[in-house]
């Protein structure tokens, strides 16, 4: 019972090697697919911040040309509008009752017989 077994020689499990070496490549690793997850995000933006940019980009001739024509309008708008307040002031005092006899002296050129005719003379002139 005392008597020495025969020693066999220890041979490491290969299972033992295998493992730390899968450990190692995730030790390397471990924040790998985050960052492939990041990269693809970061890849999107940046493709949808440039055809979003691209967009503005043919959008601003368009949005200046509108502006021109809206100030342009604007302007007519402006006219327009003293024209028919013009008008409007003019159409008032056509038919107002009181200012009858010296809109028709206006429009016809005669004057009133009650009404003397006064003409200026240049009192530096000398007749020679």
């Amino acid at each position: 019972m005392n008597a020495i077994e025969p020693s066999q020689p220890l041979q490491p499990a290969p299972s033992r090697r295998i493992v730390p070496r899968t450990r190692r490549q995730q030790r390397r690793h471990p924040n790998r697919a985050i960052a492939i997850e990041t990269t693809a995000k970061l890849a999107v933006n940046v493709v949808l911040s440039s055809a979003a940019i691209a967009a503005l980009v043919q959008l601003l001739p368009y949005h200046l040309s509108q502006q021109a024509k809206l100030g342009e309008i604007r302007e007519e708008v402006k006219r327009t509008e003293k024209r028919v307040n013009r008008l409007s002031n003019n159409f008032s005092r056509y038919f107002d009752p009181q200012q009858a006899k010296s809109v028709m002296q206006e429009q016809s050129h005669r004057v009133d017989p009650s009404q003397r005719q006064v003409v200026w003379l240049d009192n530096n002139t000398t007749d020679e």
